[in-house]
């Protein structure tokens, strides 16, 4: 995550720094971006093979033009960039022929066409985001061609080359397969209602809320980032974008009032990561959810909200318990917002969020037409300054900003899923997910809680190489079967994977959150990541929680028993954040977490 940050924040201050008439071209972009994808919404069924290609073909000049850091990148950017908005139109064009030949590719133009997008997928994802992603598709490629030479039963029989890069390039599976889709109908929308709130004045509402709120209480400096960071995490859905923005105020502010450095920024790194799993929007993976459980995004959302409150109100205790070891004061009279200032801004946020919230439980809209509408909302509140006094140049220039926004973060995050859906193609081609998953229940030996373990292991793992999302997707590929089979709900099994692939953001070696955080900060990473790991205990405990006691995840259907539940996971989760963090002695200290370990998992 940290790289995708680093080359979008390069990116910003590269157009930011440009005169007018250089910016002008990337402002059109974004609002051709931001207008296909509304209009998809309100024009009706698209076929795949047309606006799956056509999402692409707007995604490569972000990433590969806007984002270079060099004239090489920049001059072999455009001519990718041409070459594949050619590719991405060709396949757009011929849908009704390609739709017929079934995967099949039957011409040698068609094989270079097939060839070059895959290429161009894998590299427009590693300009993205760096290697690591790119690399996992090449070796799940490299296996989908060679496979017949690999000995045993993680071998395969063999695929045509025309029937592997005609169903992974002209068919709708591999580059246009469902999670491709759900980055062109579903993860675009919402990231382009994100872009309209940030460009206005939301972000600095949710920072004034967060200060009314939790500014008077004892380390109220740290809670301020916890409330800011829970309520801009759930519309950035990237930890690492979170970090650099709400980071941006609330670690200086934290230090000002005497806060560690590593504390300052491990708070921030914690509470940042958080923002993926709360509702109403949890960042591109809720969506992915929707897809790949058909379960509909109303219950996941009712799924997620109690444990994401939990992890939420453990970080909350953690800092309690800090505050028995520094003095962790509470931001000073002086500099809390005051009451007519948090409304004036809190609107900027609550009235898109109510009409979001309104049509999707009251009128029953889908979420993404919903969010069309909020967007509409949040657009036309651009007009107004924090003071409410309306600009039409202001209006044009935070229009032009949430333009360019948008652009850039549904180009990263669209070449990240295409990338991802390269691997998802191959595994469903080859069967190796069937077989991964027969490899965990034959080392669990049949048991769900040794199986838990090992995935949450390969979650660690791949989620310290690729995105969450794509962590996610990838792990619950291959490890969801297996946990299903062991007799795990299938939300309960994606919720699973989806909390721990998490887990790289505040987990050495690899932890994108605690070094943006620690780098902010300007103190040693090592000692952020030892103190993000104590504040994020609920990251590595919630989710076992969730299969201990299933019901936390039923609000809908058992509200009583659910809240009863999450009490009873809360009580542990303090024992044990106590027993990690405040200053007793050693034998109490274990007491308290072997009984908070007790209270949450023995029944």
């Amino acid at each position: 995550m940290s790289s995708t940050s680093s080359s979008s924040s390069h990116a910003a201050e590269a157009a930011a720094s440009s005169g007018p008439g250089v910016r002008l071209p990337w402002v059109g972009l974004g609002a051709l971006s931001v207008v296909f994808h509304l209009g998809l919404i309100f024009y009706g069924l698209t076929p795949a093979l047309v606006s799956r290609p056509l999402h692409m073909a707007l995604i490569l000049p972000w990433v590969l033009v806007f984002a270079a850091r060099t004239p090489w990148q920049r001059w072999s950017g455009w001519v990718l960039t041409l070459l594949g908005v050619a590719a991405c139109l060709w396949i757009a064009v011929n849908e009704e022929a390609l739709a017929g030949q079934y995967g099949f590719i039957d011409t040698s133009l068609q094989m270079v066409i097939g060839g070059f997008l895959i290429v161009l997928a894998l590299e427009t994802a590693r300009r993205a985001i760096g290697w690591p992603l790119p690399l996992v598709a090449a070796v799940a490629l490299l296996y989908a061609f060679c496979g017949q030479y690999v000995p045993g039963e993680f071998g395969h029989p063999g695929l045509p080359a025309a029937s592997l890069v005609g169903s992974l390039t002209i068919a709708e599976g591999g580059l246009w397969g469902k999670l491709t889709g759900v980055s062109v109908g579903v993860v675009a929308i919402f990231v382009i209602f994100g872009a309209v709130l940030n460009a206005g004045e939301a972000g600095k509402g949710f920072m004034n809320l967060a200060g009314l709120v939790a500014g008077r209480l004892t380390g109220g400096g740290a809670k301020v980032s916890v409330v800011s960071s829970a309520l801009m995490g759930s519309i950035s859905g990237s930890a690492s974008a979170n970090v650099a923005s709400t980071g941006a105020i609330t670690i200086p502010s934290m230090t000002r009032l005497g806060y560690p450095r590593a504390l300052a920024a491990a708070v921030e790194a914690v509470a940042s990561s958080g923002g993926q799993i709360m509702p109403p929007l949890m960042g591109a993976g809720a969506f992915v959810m929707v897809e790949l459980t058909g379960t509909p995004y109303t219950e996941i959302m009712a799924a997620a909200m109690l444990p994401a409150l939990l992890y939420f109100a453990t970080v909350w205790m953690g800092i309690n318990a800090y505050a028995t070891r520094h003095d962790l004061r509470p931001v000073g009279a002086d500099d809390r917002p005051a009451l007519r200032e948090v409304w004036m801004t809190g609107l900027f946020f609550a009235v898109p969020f109510a009409v979001l919230l309104e049509r999707i439980f009251h009128a029953g809209n889908t979420p993404q037409y919903a969010a069309s509408l909020a967007i509409f909302v949040g657009a036309a509140l651009l007009w107004l300054d924090s003071r409410l006094v309306p600009s039409w140049r202001g209006l044009v220039a935070r229009l032009a900003d949430a333009m360019v926004l948008a652009g850039r973060q549904v180009a990263t995050i669209g070449a990240i899923i295409i990338c991802a859906s390269l691997v998802i193609g191959v595994l469903a081609m080859t069967g190796l997910g069937v077989k991964v998953t027969s490899a965990i229940l034959s080392l669990s030996g049949g048991a769900l809680w040794p199986a838990l373990l090992l995935t949450a292991l390969a979650c660690l793992v791949l989620g310290m190489e690729v995105p969450t999302t794509a962590a996610y997707v990838i792990c619950v590929s291959v490890a969801g079967p297996a946990l299903t089979e062991l007799g795990l709900p299938p939300l309960l099994a994606h919720l699973f994977v989806f909390w721990y692939a998490l887990l790289s953001t505040i987990t050495p070696p690899v932890c994108g959150g605690v070094f943006i955080a620690a780098g902010m900060a300007g103190e040693n990473w090592i000692k952020v990541a030892l103190r993000a790991m104590s504040l994020g205990i609920g990251l590595y405990l919630i989710p076992l929680a969730m299969v201990a006691r299933p019901e936390i995840i039923h609000l809908a259907e058992t509200p009583w028993r659910a809240l009863v539940e999450t009490g009873l996971v809360g009580a542990g989760l303090l024992a044990i954040s106590h027993g990690l963090i405040a200053r007793r002695a050693l034998i109490w200290r274990l007491v308290l977490v072997a009984a908070g370990l007790a209270v949450i998992f023995l029944r």
